[in-house]
């Protein structure tokens, strides 16, 4: 599976923005898909997931701000963000698996190439 990540910005501080993984391939509804970010300088940070079952864990750190869901007819996820923070800050990758171990472990197979969100303060 390819994976396409898009709808990265600058916003302020408080703004939102929806970023969007698009994935082409077969069975996408079959796939776990993850949300990653990475600040310069930075180890890359686990941001939430969501189940082929539709079900979403999320980073402490987002927890009711940021919303994960999927389209599985147009083989998209999207990762709403509210509230944002400048510490929001970094490049975000959205990735795919379909092993249940990655749900813990955050070790996906297929990456995309990601999309800069920077939040001003």
């Amino acid at each position: 599976v390819q994976l396409q990540a898009s709808g990265g910005g600058l916003v302020q501080a408080g703004g939102s923005l929806t970023l969007s993984c698009v994935a082409s391939g077969r069975s996408f509804a079959n796939y776990h898909i993850g949300w990653f970010r990475q600040a310069p300088g930075q180890e890359r940070e686990f941001v939430g997931a969501i189940t082929w079952e539709f079900s979403t864990q999320y980073a402490e750190s987002v927890k009711g701000r940021f919303t994960i869901s999927r389209d599985n007819s147009e083989n998209t996820v999207h990762l709403q963000m509210n509230s944002l923070k400048p510490e929001d800050t970094a490049r975000y990758y959205c990735a795919a698996d379909r092993s249940e171990v990655v749900l813990v472990t955050h070790d996906f197979d297929y990456w995309g190439q990601g999309t800069q969100v920077t939040v001003s303060s």
